[in-house]
């Protein structure tokens, strides 16, 4: 077990490394600059300018001197946003888009598996035809499509709830933004829990299990959903750090100052560090969370061996 997780925090931060050197260079390798505007900048000024974040250096300088930042997690200043650093930027945004996050996915999964089950158990029926059906177009439907119907519909038509913009968190404002969020993340939690759930169904054991007069409920919780929830567990460390950190899409489109919209403006504004920043926290955020969905896969099915080599 140890040794398994040391292994795991190693790849954790070879990824990271792997992620800082890739964005470094692929932003550095765009036209233009952090300081490129419309108007002419006097190259006085622009010389000065890259003297204070060190891009007057070489290249492969100011790549070391971003790698040793990292390791002691100093992300370095904002190019665009005067007096803050990168960290202030996640501590900024981050908190928002994890409460918007923690609540889609507590929704997803609250009502995705049960829902998965119950067509999974009525295969076939109209019931099951009908979950499938709507899983399958909210699957599809892209967010922005989604949230411009909420906005239109509830928001402009109803008037029950506000359409971009951003109270602090009072829960009027998550109501909107949750459901766009939470909407494709809960058809593929039905859609995975039903066709894990008709796997289950037809195993040797199963049968065994009613062969011995065992109760349907009895079967379902004891032996079906447990092995079912499997292939869960295993896909809910990706879609956990994809959602706690927000989508870009629907902050921008909700006008929330969480750390999705901050990534696409960093973007926009050629904010070479922000843009790598956020990129290195993302990937980690990703492999801590599938190394948590790693240890919870390994309680649930004891066929998983956490000490396997490599």
């Amino acid at each position: 077990m140890a040794r398994y997780l040391m292994q795991r925090i190693f790849t954790m931060f070879l990824v990271a490394l792997v992620v800082v050197t890739a964005t470094f260079f692929l932003m550095r390798a765009l036209p233009g600059g952090p300081f490129s505007s419309e108007r002419n900048v006097p190259q006085a000024i622009l010389r000065n300018l890259e003297r204070k974040y060190n891009l007057h250096k070489p290249i492969h300088e100011q790549y070391l001197d971003y790698v040793k930042g990292v390791l002691v997690w100093d992300l370095g200043p904002s190019f665009k946003h005067k007096g803050l650093t990168v960290n202030d930027v996640i501590n900024r945004g981050f908190p928002i888009s994890a409460r918007l996050g923690a609540i889609s996915l507590l929704i997803s999964i609250a009502i995705g598996i049960p829902l998965g089950i119950l067509a999974a158990l009525r295969h076939n029926t109209p019931g099951d035809r009908t979950i499938s059906g709507l899983a399958i177009l909210t699957a599809a439907a892209p967010s922005f499509v989604i949230a411009g119907l909420l906005q239109y519909y509830l928001a402009y038509t109803l008037k029950l709830f506000p359409a971009a913009t951003w109270g602090g968190g009072h829960w009027r404002y998550l109501v909107l933004p949750v459901i766009t969020l939470s909407s494709y993340t809960l058809a593929w939690i039905v859609k995975l829990t039903r066709s894990s759930m008709l796997e289950v169904v037809n195993q040797d054991y199963i049968r065994t299990a009613r062969a011995k007069g065992l109760p349907q409920l009895v079967v379902v919780y004891r032996h079906m959903i447990k092995n079912a929830l499997v292939p869960v567990v295993a896909s809910l460390g990706p879609m956990t750090a994809s959602v706690l950190t927000g989508s870009f899409i629907v902050e921008s489109i909700f006008n929330i100052p969480g750390i999705g919209r901050e990534f696409v403006q960093s973007i926009t504004n050629r904010d070479y560090t922000v843009t790598i920043g956020l990129t290195v926290f993302f990937s980690l955020l990703l492999a801590a969370f599938t190394l948590i969905c790693d240890i919870a896969l390994a309680i649930i099915d004891p066929r998983v061996r956490l000490e396997k080599e490599g």
